[in-house]
C-alpha cells in the first residue's frame, strides 16, 4: 500500500503532475495524503461530486494547484533557487519576459530569456538522469533499502541532526518571526530549511501531549499561528513533529513514548480508522439523501459575443461543475472549451433558464418532462452557427 507519508516518493511522474495517486477504489492526493473513495458521493456547497472530481477539488482548495505546491518545497528537494522559483511562478502567471523582469526587477529582459535557457537545460538534464535511473532500476540487483533516505517525509528528506542550533541562533531566530512574541502569530514562512525547523518545534509546543486532535482541531490551532495553516501542518508532519492516523482523523505530539506506543497499537488504529471511515461514508450519503434536488435547464453564455450552450440536467446544484470542467480544460463540448480559453473565465456567465415544477402524479416522467423543456429552449434560442456552440439542430453535447 501506497501510504501517504512517502506521497511524492512514491508516485510516478503523471500521478505528480496530476496530483492525486490511485490504490484501488482510493484516490490520494499527493500532497498531503487526503482520501476520497469511489462510490461515496462528496458534496461540496451545494454541489455533489464523485470520488476522483472531489479529488480535485480538494487540491484546488487546499493547495492552489499541484504546481504551487511543488513550487513551495524545500530547495532541497526541487533543487531550484529562489530566483528560478520566482521566475517559474512568474511563467505560469503566462507573463512575457518584459513583465516578469518588471516583476522581479533582477537585469533585464534578455536576463529572464537567459534563465529561461538555463531552465530549459535543466529540463533536458532531468529527461537524460530519469531515463538513466529507469535503466538503472532495471538492471540493479541491491536491495531497495540501499537507494531509501533514513528519515523521508512527504518528499522532504529531514535531516534534524545535522542541525547545529544553539541556544542564541533559536533566540535570534524565534525574535525574527514571532514579532509579537512566541505566543503570537507567524510573520512569514518563507524562510531556510533550519529556520523552519526551530519555528516548527516552537509551534509543536502548543499541542498537549497526551492529547489527541482531530484535523478541524488542529487547523483551528494553526489559524492562529499562520494564515496558511494547512502549510503549517504539512511541515508538521513532515518534520516528524506531529504524527496522524492515515486517513487524517486524528492527529498527536509526537514523542518517543509516542512512537513506541504507535508502533503497539498499528492494528487498533487500523481497526479504528477504518471504522471511522465507515462513519464518514454513512454520514457523507446522509447529507447526500437530505439535499433537495430540482431539474431544469441552464445555458452558459459567452458575454464577447452572445453564444450560448445549452443542456439539462435532473440536479441544478450541480452545474457548477460545469465551470470546473471548464476550468480543468476537460469539458466535452470543444467549440465551449476552446472560447473558454481564448476568451477567459470572467466573459462567461451560467444561468437557470428554467426549472422544473414538480408534479405528484404517479405516471409523471420527469427525465421526458425535461427533455421537452430542453427541445423547446433548442426551438426558441436555436444555439447554432454564429449563435451558439452547438454544431447543427440535434442538440448533442458538440
Amino acid at each position: 500500500m501506497k501510504s501517504s507519508e512517502s506521497g511524492l516518493q512514491t508516485a510516478s511522474l503523471e500521478e505528480i503532475k496530476r496530483g492525486y495517486m490511485e490504490e484501488g477504489p482510493a484516490y490520494i492526493c499527493v500532497c498531503c495524503g487526503y482520501r476520497t473513495e469511489a462510490g461515496i458521493i462528496y458534496p461540496e456547497e451545494g454541489v455533489l461530486y464523485e470520488a476522483a472530481r472531489y479529488m480535485r477539488v480538494h487540491i484546488e482548495k487546499a493547495h492552489g494547484s499541484v504546481f504551487e505546491y511543488l513550487l513551495e518545497l524545500d530547495k532541497s528537494v526541487t533543487g531550484l533557487s529562489d530566483v528560478q522559483r520566482g521566475l517559474l511562478a512568474q511563467f505560469y502567471e503566462g507573463k512575457k519576459d518584459a513583465e516578469v523582469q518588471k516583476a522581479l526587477g533582477i537585469g533585464s529582459a534578455s536576463t529572464i530569456r537567459n534563465h529561461r535557457f538555463v531552465l530549459k537545460e535543466k529540463e533536458r538534464q532531468a529527461k537524460i538522469f530519469l531515463a538513466l535511473m529507469e535503466l538503472l532500476k532495471s538492471k540493479d540487483t541491491q536491495a531497495p533499502a540501499e537507494w531509501v533516505s533514513p528519515v523521508t517525509r512527504h518528499g522532504h528528506t529531514i535531516h534534524r541532526d545535522s542541525f547545529d542550533i544553539t541556544e542564541q541562533d533559536r533566540e535570534k531566530v524565534l525574535n525574527k518571526y514571532f514579532p509579537e512574541g512566541t505566543g503570537g502569530p507567524l510573520k512569514t514562512f518563507h524562510m531556510q530549511q533550519k529556520h523552519k525547523y526551530i519555528v516548527l518545534t516552537e509551534i509543536a509546543k502548543r499541542f498537549d501531549t497526551e492529547r489527541k486532535y482531530s484535523e478541524k482541531q488542529v487547523n483551528e490551532l494553526l489559524k492562529e499561528v499562520y494564515d496558511d495553516y494547512v502549510e503549517i501542518r504539512r511541515y508538521l508532519i513532515d518534520y516528524g513533529l506531529l504524527e496522524r492516523e492515515p486517513d487524517g482523523s486524528q492527529y498527536w505530539l509526537e514523542s518517543r513514548a509516542d512512537q513506541q506506543s504507535a508502533q503497539d497499537s498499528t492494528q487498533g488504529r487500523k481497526e479504528k480508522g477504518e471504522q471511522e471511515n465507515m462513519n464518514r461514508r454513512k454520514e457523507l450519503q446522509e447529507q447526500a439523501k437530505e439535499i433537495k434536488t430540482e431539474a431544469g435547464v441552464y445555458q452558459i453564455r459567452n458575454e464577447r459575443n452572445g453564444k450560448v450552450y445549452i443542456d439539462s440536467t435532473l440536479n441544478l446544484k450541480t452545474i457548477n461543475g460545469q465551470r470546473f470542467m471548464l476550468q480543468m480544460g476537460s469539458h466535452l463540448n470543444r467549440r465551449l472549451q476552446a472560447e473558454w480559453n481564448e476568451y477567459g473565465e470572467n466573459a462567461f456567465v451560467i444561468e437557470v433558464l428554467e426549472t422544473l415544477k414538480q408534479d405528484d402524479n404517479p405516471y409523471y416522467d420527469s427525465k421526458d418532462a425535461l427533455a421537452k423543456c430542453l427541445n423547446r429552449w433548442f426551438e426558441q434560442l436555436e444555439p447554432y452557427g454564429d449563435q451558439g456552440y452547438h454544431g447543427d439542430k440535434k442538440h448533442s453535447a458538440e
